[in-house]
């Protein structure tokens, strides 16, 4: 599977050439339009939630759990006279571990959003949700707040999510919608805030990073389900050593038997140097370039052991 085959959703990276943003309202005004209010019904109940147009010919992307076991689903879409387009939605694909699903529905010239890079996010920028609160009464609710954490890892349901943290303000009906950087751009699928019984909880709410999601739309378009992700099979250290020779290397922590890392010959105590023929100083930028691997890819990774250089390759493999 290669993105690039299914383009229908991309990523932009602005240069510091681009202006940012100058006021809030103007990002708003870019995303009104490409943000839809959705709304399910099952036997029992009645589902609200927030998708994202990503395509002029009605493809959206939305949270899994808005659309969960609903029997039909529709969509309303608003443009900038305030006029409002309804249309029927059909699922297209789905997948409840990442926590998204992409509808489609009969309509061309849709406005669709810009998707941006969460990679290049760091705390403490500004953000911006879009979304429905509640419900109808509310959509299209504005708010705004910073990035508080990336790669936060959060379990969900008993399922670990890598999630951006933010302190922008997230509440019922907002799941699906654009969390947005100061460019215009999506950086963010909006998913959960965190609840507690206990305690009074404000300000922790998270989003599913943009790079994450870009290649699961796509393959949840062409198979209609999540292709088998590539796994290292190891634990490696989020902080860099330096190497005798003054290279920063990231040291390997674990190796698990039988998974890539330990076929392809790494063992615990090697220091990872290069990855797929890219320096690399953190776990951040590994996660980046195995984001863009596919099962079944040769991939080469140069390590540091007693004293010597070592050039591995890495058959990547399947999570077993």
């Amino acid at each position: 599977f290669s993105m690039n085959n299914y383009p229908w959703i991309s990523r932009v990276s602005l240069s510091a050439g681009h202006a940012e943003l100058s006021t809030t309202q103007n990002g708003a005004r870019l995303f009104y339009d490409s943000t839809a209010y959705l709304w399910g019904k099952d036997i029992y109940l009645i589902f609200v939630g927030t998708g994202i147009i990503f395509s002029q010919d009605g493809y959206i992307l939305t949270n899994c759990h808005v659309i969960a076991g609903c029997s039909r689903c529709k969509v309303w879409v608003t443009d900038e006279y305030g006029v409002d387009a309804e249309y029927e939605a059909r699922v297209v694909g789905y997948d409840e571990d990442a926590d998204l699903a992409v509808l489609k529905v009969e309509a061309e010239d849709l406005p669709a959003a810009a998707f941006g890079v969460s990679d290049d996010l760091r705390v403490g920028d500004p953000v911006y949700a879009i979304g429905n609160p509640l419900g109808v009464e509310l959509r299209n609710t504005l708010t705004n707040g910073i990035v508080s954490a990336i790669n936060r890892d959060v379990d969900v349901d008993g399922v670990t999510m890598t999630l951006i943290q933010t302190d922008a303000a997230l509440n019922s009906g907002n799941s699906g919608g654009p969390l947005i950087n100061q460019y215009g751009q999506v950086i963010g699928i909006n998913t959960i805030k965190m609840m507690s019984e206990y305690d009074t909880i404000e300000g922790l709410g998270f989003a599913i990073p943009s790079s994450l999601a870009l290649r699961w739309v796509n393959e949840l378009i062409a198979f209609g389900q999540l292709q088998p992700q590539p796994v290292l099979g190891v634990s490696i250290s989020r902080i860099p050593d330096t190497l005798p020779d003054g290279t920063s290397a990231l040291q390997v922590e674990k190796v698990f038997e039988g998974l890539t890392g330990d076929r392809a010959g790494l063992r615990e105590g090697d220091y990872v140097v290069a990855f797929n023929n890219q320096r690399v100083t953190s776990t951040e930028q590994i996660l980046a370039i195995r984001r863009d691997l596919s099962v079944g890819d040769q991939v080469p990774i140069r390590v540091y052991r007693n004293g010597e250089y070592l050039d591995l390759m890495m058959d990547m493999m399947a999570e077993q």
